[in-house]
């Protein structure tokens, strides 16, 4: 009588310590990641001061901002397979620390060369982040909730990139320091995020004995669970679908869309336009509209996803892609510095970056936890590929007009595109 009140008591135990995990999981990663952009986003704020110092032109500048982002995308084939075989929270950590160390070599570079190959290598450490993080979760959660936990890891990634866009403001402005101390200052948040990870995070629910109770993952009706498969047969199992490819596509074009406004919303809200119109709203307030907007989209498209769409991410992904190539369009005809530019901004953040916890659900809902890594660092390293060629394209495109505001069109462009291949997904 005693076993048979006293299993129920071990059982609602378990369940107790595995839900208490699981949730330290989902905010030691994400706490760990909030703080990641400042090691990367912040590039687009040092612009003048580089161009000043070193008399770079926007095409040099291009393709230093897309050396990171190629950087980024090797890594992501590459790192992510690794937090596959060495786990998620081990990966996260080093690429901190690592990514903390280029910033600041970044800040004594004299040279194109030298920062080029420095900032590359950044990307690189970098991409030891998202991927590994997300395996991580994954190990922790599975398909019922995923869209949730996708929302509030990317979400909170927005938020990320709202600590990135503050912090060179309050360096530049209020303080009053150089282009070099955006390079060593918000860097250090990124270490606090490492060592919380590492001492809250637990890998996995098997090193707490609680895998009796992780969530069975399946695909096609096959078990994909358990450790025993090569880096190899990882590669190959992901690498035959075709929905990596359309997905991969789709992300890429999203991806550059973002990043066509992170890079260069900074120089176009930060240059001399502003000045000349009558009542111009601070720049300031216009530039953080951007990552704010970024963050809740990221939020709302997973519940977006998992509520109305019934977890049918592609049409998530189409619906904030559309409307987000009607509001660039808007943009282009927005006078500069008015309160329509700073809603019109906030909501294109909003509608651009939403998608992207759409995307990285698919991952493990397309191949399962056992192949989450692997699957998300692909799908990333195209993203960033896409990201990078469309750099030193609107650099030189700057460079050649004279125009900062033909990212609109560009953004524009991108949107539709993503919202084209997306609709091949239909998972």
């Amino acid at each position: 009588m005693n076993n048979a009140t006293g299993l129920p008591e071990i059982a609602a135990r378990q369940k107790s310590e595995y839900a208490k995990w699981q949730w330290r999981a989902l905010f030691g990663v994400t706490f760990c990641y909030l703080f990641y952009y400042t090691g990367r986003q912040t590039f687009g704020f040092a612009i003048p001061g580089i161009q000043a110092d070193l008399g770079f032109t926007k095409q040099n500048l291009g393709w230093i901002s897309a050396s990171m982002l190629w950087g980024y995308a090797v890594g992501q084939s590459i790192n992510g397979n690794l937090g596959d075989k060495y786990g998620g929270r081990r990966m996260m950590v080093l690429g901190a620390i690592l990514s903390f160390a280029a910033n600041w070599t970044v800040s004594f570079a004299d040279s194109f060369a030298m920062m080029l190959i420095v900032w590359c290598a950044n990307g690189y450490f970098q991409s030891m982040g998202f991927a590994p993080g997300s395996r991580l979760l994954s190990n922790w959660w599975g398909h019922e909730r995923r869209g949730f936990v996708y929302g509030i890891y990317v979400g909170f990634s927005g938020f990320s990139s709202v600590i990135a866009f503050a912090l060179p403001i309050l360096i530049l402005g209020p303080l009053g320091l150089s282009w070099h101390s955006i390079f060593r200052i918000p860097v250090f948040l990124m270490l606090v995020g490492a060592l919380v990870l590492w001492f809250f995070v637990c890998e996995k629910p098997e090193e707490r004995g609680l895998g009796n109770l992780k969530e069975s993952e399946t695909q096609g009706g096959t078990e994909v669970e358990g450790e025993g498969t090569s880096s190899r047969e990882r590669y190959l199992t992901v690498l035959k679908s075709w929905r990596l490819y359309a997905t991969g596509v789709s992300i890429g074009c999203q991806n550059a869309a973002r990043y066509a406004l992170i890079v260069w919303v900074p120089v176009h809200m930060l240059g001399p336009q502003w000045k000349s119109m009558p009542g111009a709203i601070s720049p300031i307030w216009v530039t953080l509209a951007l990552p704010i907007g970024m963050a809740l989209g990221a939020i709302s498209n997973s519940w977006v996803s998992d509520i109305v769409f019934k977890s049918r991410r592609y049409l998530a992904i189409i619906s904030y892609m559309c409307v987000a190539c009607a509001l660039a369009i808007a943009m282009m005809y927005t006078p500069h510095g008015s309160l329509g530019g700073v809603i019109l901004m906030f909501l294109c953040g909003f509608f651009v970056f939403g998608p992207a916890s759409s995307f990285w659900a698919l991952c493990p809902d397309l191949f399962g936890r056992k192949y989450s890594g692997t699957a998300t660092g692909l799908l990333n390293c195209m993203s960033y590929a896409f990201a990078g060629l469309g750099e030193p394209l609107i650099g030189r495109t700057m460079d050649l007009t004279g125009q900062t505001g033909v990212i609109f069109p560009i953004v524009a462009g991108l949107c539709i595109a993503s919202a084209l291949f997306a609709y091949l997904i239909k998972k």
